[in-house]
Formats: C-alpha cells, structure tokens, sequence
C-alpha cells in the first residue's frame, strides 16, 4: 500500500507541480519539445507505476460491497465514453499541443459547446463513479489520483491556453464553459444534436459493450453485479 501510496503522489506532483509551476522554468530551459517528450515520458512511467502497485496492493475496505453501488458506474460510463470520444478531434483547443495546428480563431464545435475539457470530465467521471462502487484504500488512491489531477488540469490548462493563444482564447473562454452544459444553458453558445452526433455514440456504445464483455478479464472484477 506504501508503493501505491508514493506511485500516487508522484503522479499528482508531475501533474499539479512539474506541468503547472515549475512549467514555464523547465521550458525555458529545456524548449518545448524536449519538455514535451520528457513529460511524456514520465507520465507513461508514473501510470505504469500507478497500474503496478494497485495490483500488487493488499484489500483494505473502507466498506463492503453492494450492488447499487457497483451500479454506478454502469450509469456513468456511457457518459464518460462519449465524452473521450468527443474529445478526440483535432479542433479541440485543449488537446495536447494544439498550438501545433491551431491558428487564429479558435472553433467552438462539438463537445467544446458541452464543457471544453471534455476529456478531463471523462477521466473525472471514471475516478468518481469507481471510488462510489469500489469501497477500498487501493482503488481510491488510483482513481483519486487521477480524480485531481484531471480535475485540476481544467483551470491549469485554461492558463496554459490564455498564454499560448492571448484574445483568440479568451474569445473561446467566453463561449465556452468548465462544467458541462453551462455556456448553452447561459446562451452563449448554441448546441444542438448534431454537435454531439450519432458517430459519437456508436463508438462510445461500441466502446462500452467491449468494456462490459472483456472487464473482467481485463481487471479482476466483472463489471455486471449479480442483484
């Protein structure tokens, strides 16, 4: 439990510390894309840590077992996928490195009309809706690690892109909001079916059909409860 204790913590200071203020100080040294390819790097052996230790971590529960709360995450998931999935386009302005192939005008469409970290809700639903069904130490430090770090990343990125794109993101910050369906419901930006299309959910429902066949192969535990 120590192992994934620290496996924890390191992920959440590369996220919240070495990608929030100590950013600017390593690329100014370092240049971006180094800075880039070595945060990459690190991330890929933070999560690898973080799988690792959860595995061999032993079962400390918080409380039992109930098949309600295993529920939860049936519910959420469809969400959370369709989320990624809509997410996953390279008009997204907070993608990773979008100032590679944005320029000028930022575009408010799809899923950047529901919330503009699409992503980061998908990995926030995740983490909440497994820390409510599982009521154990080990999956709260995995999941409640990834819980901040995508929670955080919403307004570190905002910083991150004002800097990066000046008025063009502002411009997209008014349009746009962090929690989902705020800027429609305020009428600052139109959405409409279209912008979260049938493509979208197809996959999403293709996506979540593999997870419920392969999950317990995958992780131990199948994701149907028996009522």
């Amino acid at each position: 439990m120590t192992a994934l204790l620290l496996a924890a913590l390191a992920w959440i200071l590369l996220h919240v510390i070495v990608a929030g203020p100590l950013r600017a100080r390593l690329v100014a040294r370092f240049g971006l894309q180094a800075y880039r390819g070595l945060f990459s790097l690190l991330s890929a052996m933070s999560l690898a840590a973080l799988i690792w230790t959860y595995g061999a971590a032993p079962y400390v529960e918080f409380w039992p077992a109930h098949s309600a709360l295993a529920a939860v995450p049936l519910v959420v998931m469809p969400v959370a996928l369709l989320f990624l999935v809509g997410s996953l386009r390279p008009s997204n302005p907070t993608m990773a490195g979008p100032d590679m192939v944005l320029k000028g005008e930022l575009p408010v469409t799809g899923f950047t009309r529901i919330t503009r970290h699409p992503m980061l809700w998908a990995f926030s639903l995740w983490a909440a809706s497994h820390m409510i069904a599982n009521g154990d130490a080990a999956t709260w430090l995995l999941a409640g690690a990834i819980l901040v770090t995508a929670l955080n990343g919403m307004t570190s990125i905002d910083r991150k892109r004002k800097a990066a794109f000046g008025p063009a993101w502002e411009r997209f910050e008014a349009r746009t909001s962090i929690f989902p369906f705020a800027a429609a419901s305020a009428g600052r930006t139109p959405l409409g079916f279209s912008d979260v299309g049938w493509l979208n959910i197809l996959i999403s429902a293709f996506l979540y059909g593999i997870l419920l066949m392969l999950h317990g192969s995958l992780f131990g535990v199948p994701a149907l409860p028996a009522f």
